[in-house]
This record gives C-alpha cells, structure tokens and sequence, in this order.
C-alpha cells in the first residue's frame, strides 16, 4: 500500500484501524530496543530506521542523500513488512532469527532476503522482534554495510 505522510505518526494515523494497534506496537517495540544512534523517519513511504548523516555522512551508496537505511516496516496489502538489512547482510543473523522464529511463533516464517512478511495481524514475535533489535549497533551496522558495499582490493 502506498501511504503518504511526513511523519511515522501520520503514517499510522491512515492505516486501518486493526493495523493501526499492530504498526504502533512493532514500532514502540523497535524504538524500545534499537541501540542508540539509529533515527526514525518516513524512508522510501514507510516507517525507516536508519543511521543518519550526522554519523554516516556517506549516506546510503544507491543515493548518497538519503541516510543509510536499517529497518524499515509497512503495512502491504496483504501483510505487515519488516525489513531488516541486517538479516540480508549477516547470514549469521540470517540463521539465528531462520531457528529463533518458531520458538516464538507457531505461523510458518514468510520471508525474503530482508523482509518478514505478518499476514496475521494476532500472530507478530513481539519478543524476538526485540531480540532483533538489540543484535546489531550503529557502528556493527556501518562496518557490515561497508564490507559488503567497497570494492573488494
């Protein structure tokens, strides 16, 4: 879904109302648990979590005038989105969440490289949701990103 707004607020204020309640607690729970430095705002028409200028003034490599991005997550048509580029650049943490999930979730794990797809608005890990949260800082986040983005010497 395409939703306009200039805020994470007035993003959620246009969701439906049963997605509003579920957007709003992913969103308290990755605000409760991202480690400091990270930043909140609307990235690419959804809520964004990225590590700004201020820290990385390379921004992100595609465009160097938005901030490097981390999470970001959505309400799509069918499902609630959370992107985490950490997951899609760590297979280490690829794996640890790929095992975690089920202990936490009885659905089974839709996922992509970096997107968690909820089409159950009452089945969402809040827990390990946080638990993810917590497994990268801002500085592991720019060392994986620029490992994975410099040319190789």
């Amino acid at each position: 879904m395409n939703y306009k707004s200039d805020s994470p607020e007035g993003y959620i204020e246009q969701l439906p109302p049963e997605r509003q309640e579920v957007i709003s607690k992913i969103r308290d729970t990755i605000l409760s648990n991202l480690p400091s430095g990270f930043h909140e705002q609307i990235n690419y028409g959804m809520l964004g979590y990225v590590v700004p200028h201020s820290i990385y003034p390379d921004g992100y490599h595609c465009d160097p005038k938005l901030p490097l991005p981390f999470i970001n997550l959505a309400s799509q048509k069918n499902f609630i989105a959370l992107y985490h580029s950490g997951i899609y650049a760590n297979p280490e943490l690829y794996d640890w969440f790929v095992n975690e999930y089920p202990k936490h979730c009885k659905r089974k794990l839709d996922m992509g490289k970096s997107c968690i797809r909820f089409k159950s608005m009452t089945h969402i890990p809040y827990e390990l949701i946080a638990t993810l949260c917590q497994k990268m800082t801002v500085t592991d986040w720019i060392q994986l990103y620029e490992k994975n983005t410099r040319p190789k010497k």
